[in-house]
């Protein structure tokens, strides 16, 4: 009986281990996804903000017409037809760098600020899709790709399969994806952009599943404060990339132009 006694006790202590996981693990993946939401919602806002400077409806204040009827004014030709686009370009993934390489050293405060400003950065840079999309499109193909998206991630949250295999090969193919995209500056082939939009879309569909379970195999009971939230930014900051990559491929072949 005295067996059968400390056999419950340590059964139930199991169960209590356990649920403090699960409700720890929780809240943590809860903390990842809200920061990576509002990552998106300052990148919408940004880009928004953006246009509307860059762009005027009133042809007396307008700098520079485009092709497709657009009006550009001062901000826009600045941004969009002088130099500073390659700044404006290459500034995100500069941020990323940054912040993937001193995340360790920052305070936690610290490293959410450098991923707002990461965030905003973005919405600069992204600015443009107004100028070549219809604003229908765009609303359209954000709202596909948050379903996506979902679906995948809850996949890979709930999903009892090691994704590491697939993890390795997704990597090797974006490696491909870059150097086809970069010899596409050259060619300018419509089908070789096809073709990359289309695998784009396979990459980070996997790569969603992927690091969602990443992020859910990082947690653990024991981080202090400090260790649990940088790595709900880095894991954020994981999940905000993976959407606005399958966003922006979705976009390149569902997308209507202006």
């Amino acid at each position: 009986m005295a067996e059968l006694r400390n056999l419950n006790t340590r059964a139930g202590q199991a169960r209590t281990y356990d649920a403090s996981i699960d409700a720890g693990l929780r809240a943590y993946m809860i903390r990842v996804y809200n920061l990576m939401a509002l990552g998106l919602v300052i990148t919408g806002l940004a880009a928004l903000g953006t246009m509307m400077l860059a762009t005027t409806t009133d042809p007396s204040a307008a700098v520079a017409t485009l092709g497709n009827g657009k009006m550009l004014s001062n901000v826009g030709v600045a941004l969009y037809g002088s130099p500073l686009r390659w700044v404006v370009m290459l500034a995100p993934l500069g941020m990323v760098f940054y912040l993937s390489a001193r995340i360790q050293n920052m305070t936690v405060s610290g490293a959410q600020t450098a991923f707002w400003i990461f965030a905003g950065l973005m919405g600069l840079s992204l600015s443009s899709i107004f100028l070549v999309y219809t604003p229908a499109s765009i609303v359209q193909t954000f709202f596909i790709s948050a379903t996506a998206f979902g679906a995948l991630s809850l996949y890979g949250y709930t999903t009892k399969r090691d994704l590491s295999a697939m993890g390795s090969f997704l990597f090797m193919g974006l490696i491909g994806l870059i150097v086809a995209s970069l010899v596409n500056l050259f060619l300018q082939s419509s089908a070789l952009q096809f073709a990359v939009s289309v695998i784009g879309v396979l990459i980070f569909a996997g790569l969603t599943a992927f690091d969602t379970q990443q992020i859910k195999s990082m947690y653990y009971e024991g981080d202090g404060e400090a260790v649990a939230g940088r790595k709900a930014i880095m894991g954020a900051l994981r999940l905000y990339l993976d959407f606005i990559n399958l966003f922006m491929f979705l976009l390149q072949f569902l997308g209507n132009r202006n």
